[in-house]
């Protein structure tokens, strides 16, 4: 098929808000100022579990400026059956903590500094309990329980959500039986470990107005999706109603989705201050240590290669939640998915997934959700059988990933067939682009060894269904007037693009200017429903929503038109907010002069869900490594996508750089907040001590871009959004193993780590 030539789609066109960001004029919600104003504090447990005795607020209720501290023992009425984690069983404020950094009181007051100083006057006494820090341990039948007055058990219960049953145990065919039909079985413990923080560069931001007369809130937030955000605060605050404003967004990876807890800080405070709006800003160090972290992920499982193709699987797979998680089990059911993506032949599992409470910091939706931690965890064993049959690794992620043909279930439980995909082509022009031919050497053998530096080369690839992922509505209004479309649309901009690439598919409808295009801003109580840019979706929902919202309004426009002119509206057209018949487009008049006075065009796109394509990424990745001092670093990067059809080609390029940073190097082998084991408390609370990527950390990056055009949307765009940097971390343990010579697996790799695999430690 051939590709067709647009005005904006597939070409760069000026981001909207882009002349405001690098003039420092952009309005983010910490610049947001309302009257009244109060500011919230927590107060922060100093151990990873122990039990609240004795609790004194006296002194800080009657410092100067303060007006409200709350605890477990004074929330208002309203807020008792407010909880935290999925399901919201745990009250906000409870009589104990469950990591270094969890919050076990508030304060509200008339200035920040206020608050910070009433912190210093709760008088609190703790009786120290045994934590439990990792899964293995969590797991253990006499384990000490993270919330002994909530669970008996240490294992997250499962319930339906919003209405959906997740998919937390994946059975197909009869994994036992095609065991016994294998060429080659492994059988291992494997995981995903890495504490990472994802920390974007504005703090999470929260404001909360509650409205006593209505027993109503409005919400203000730094989240990457207004609705998402609504709906995750009605599910843990017992239904109560809200409306949610988002502004621009200084970087999500994720993780500035539904913002739970700073959520429910604010949110408590402000029925506590009715009437008052209560804003809650996250310092740097909070966000770093007591904010949504990447979970962990710890897997028993067998796995089993018949003919080169993966053949069965059988295990269990341990979610690490942390204290607390709002969505371990959308996490668990997409990564279940994504396995079966990534491994698109096999046709034998049982996975039996489970979500463990263990006394770090909490965890939450951050960039790869659940499928980067389990195939992260899976790739390295199934890559040893991979090498037990001699196969190079590009073949045999060719010929294993899902095409057409293929099918999956998703985390709701139900069936797809794989439509319109073949990603084998893409693999295989990002690999000579590499240059794999000369690189790859063959298995646990270095491309070559200068001095005490040894080279090694990895790939790893990786999709997502969650491209069509949830419900999805767009309005578009035209007002003939003065010309002007306005989109009201469900995605928050959050650095990539998003808003800009909406208007310019309203624009390509419309056939108009695009500036004359007017996104507004994100609240819930105009916009339509939608997920944000969340799971890689926003290309196939968000756009195709808009589409048929402008493409409605076209046609109202052209049968209003119409009915003036004495025409078929077919036989019409319009460009550039004029309207001309398409036969004699010599002749033009203006949207106002065939509408009624006043008009207003209200166009209505719908997207539903479908899980039938996925994306796709493969990452290549050559590392050097010191063999004296175990340090690594990457020198040479490759990635690849088949994209259907690009949108816009800088933002484009933008994913895959970004994934770099936000997915793949960070860990993969740069970052990782340091867990004492001994005290529970997180070591690297500073961007000092956290040693944060910068651009000098990146290598060059070779970026391939193939469109396959496929049947899926007017534009044929699959997207590529958080799997850009997914398959990254496991390239980069194979081409560490392949430098030494020696399996190795850490996340993120570690001196120390690479050192002991090599017999010096």
């Amino acid at each position: 098929m051939s590709k067709m030539e647009y005005r904006y789609v597939g070409k760069n066109v000026e981001r909207i808000e882009a002349k405001e960001i690098v003039t420092g004029k952009t309005i983010y919600l910490d610049d947001f100022k309302m009257k009244d104003m109060l500011y919230v504090k927590s107060l922060k447990c100093p151990y990873p579990s122990a039990k609240i005795t004795k609790i004194d607020i006296s002194k800080a209720q009657a410092y100067p400026g303060v007006t409200a501290v709350l605890y477990y023992g004074n929330m208002p009425r309203i807020c008792e059956t407010w909880g935290i984690s999925a399901p919201p069983d745990i009250p906000v404020l409870h009589d104990y903590g469950c990591y270094v950094g969890d919050t076990v009181a508030l304060v509200s007051a008339e200035r920040p500094e206020i608050a910070e100083r009433a912190l210093d006057l709760i008088e609190i006494e703790y009786e120290q309990r045994t934590p439990v820090l990792t899964v293995e341990e969590a797991i253990e039948p006499d384990a000490p329980l993270v919330h002994p007055d909530y669970y008996d058990s240490n294992i997250c219960p499962v319930v339906p959500i919003v209405g959906e049953d997740m998919m937390m145990h994946l059975k197909r065919g009869n994994p036992d039986a095609a065991f016994e039909e294998c060429d080659y079985i492994d059988e291992s413990d494997a995981q995903y470990n890495s504490i990472g923080s994802p920390m974007a560069v504005e703090s999470p931001v929260v404001v909360w107005q509650y409205d006593v007369h209505k027993n109503s809130m409005k919400a203000w937030a730094s989240s990457q999706t207004p609705h998402g955000y609504r709906v995750n605060a009605q599910l843990v605050q017992n239904g109560m109603e809200n409306e949610t404003t988002i502004f621009n967004v200084g970087g999500g990876f994720g993780n500035k989705a539904p913002m739970t807890l700073p959520t429910q800080w604010a949110a408590i405070m402000a029925v506590a201050n009715p009437g008052r709006p209560c804003k809650y800003v996250m310092t740097k160090t909070e966000q770093q240590i007591a904010f949504d972290e990447r979970i962990g992920m710890y897997m028993r499982f067998k796995v089993g290669m018949k003919d080169g193709l993966i053949h069965a699987v059988k295990g269990e797979v341990y979610l690490n939640c942390g204290a607390y998680n709002t969505c371990g089990q959308w996490q668990m059911g997409v990564g279940l998915g994504e396995a079966q993506i990534g491994c698109g032949k096999c046709k034998n599992w049982d996975l039996d997934g489970k979500m463990v409470f263990t006394n770090h910091v909490q965890t939450g939706p951050v960039r790869g959700f659940g499928g980067q931690e389990i195939r992260c965890a899976m790739v390295p064993v199934i890559m040893r059988l991979v090498r037990k049959a001699g196969i190079d690794p590009v073949d045999f992620m060719a010929k294993n990933f899902a095409q057409t043909g293929d099918g999956w279930f998703w985390r709701n439980q139900e069936w797809y067939d794989c439509r319109e995909q073949d990603y084998a082509p893409v693999t295989y022009e990002t690999a000579e682009r590499f240059g794999w031919k000369d690189k790859w050497k063959g298995w646990l053998k270095p491309t070559k060894i200068v001095g005490n530096k040894a080279y090694g080369v990895g790939v790893a690839n990786h999709g997502n269904a969650d491209v069509g992922e949830d419900n999805c509505v767009a309005y578009v209004r035209l007002d003939a007037a003065t010309g002007m479309a306005y989109l009201y649309q469900d995605a928050a901009e959050q650095g990539c693009g998003q808003r800009s690439n909406a208007r310019k598919i309203a624009a390509e409808v419309l056939d108009m200017e695009v500036e004359k295009v007017i996104v507004v801003l994100q609240n819930t109580e105009s916009t339509g429903y939608g997920q944000g840019p969340a799971g890689s979706r926003g290309t196939i929902t968000t756009l195709t929503a808009v589409t048929r919202a402008a493409e409605d309004a076209r046609m109202q426009l052209l049968q209003l038109a119409a009915e003036k002119l004495h025409a078929s509206p077919y036989d019409l057209e319009t460009k550039d907010g004029m309207i001309f018949y398409k036969n004699r487009p010599e002749q033009k008049w203006p949207w106002v002069a065939l509408t009624p006075f006043g008009c207003n065009i209200l166009g209505e796109g719908k997207y539903y869900a479908d899980y039938s394509k996925s994306n796709y990424c493969v990452y290549f990745a050559e590392v050097v490594v010191y063999l004296e001092t175990g340090e690594t670093r990457l020198v040479d990067v490759a990635v690849g996508s088949d994209v259907g059809q690009v949108i816009d080609p800088a933002t484009l390029e933008m994913q895959f750089h970004g994934g770099f940073g936000a997915a793949a190097a960070d860990t993969g082998l740069m970052e990782e907040n340091v867990l004492d084991r001994s005290t529970g408390r997180v070591m690297t609370g500073n961007l000092i001590d956290y040693k944060w990527r910068t651009f000098n950390d990146f290598p060059p990056i070779e970026v391939v871009i193939q469109e396959s055009l496929p049947e899926i949307s007017r534009w044929k765009a699959v997207g590529l959004g958080e799997i850009s940097g997914a398959p990254g971390p496991a390239a980069m343990m194979m081409a560490i193993s392949n430098a030494i010579g020696v399996d190795y697996c850490e996340y993120p790799a570690s001196r120390e780590g690479i050192l002991k695999a090599l017999g010096k430690l």
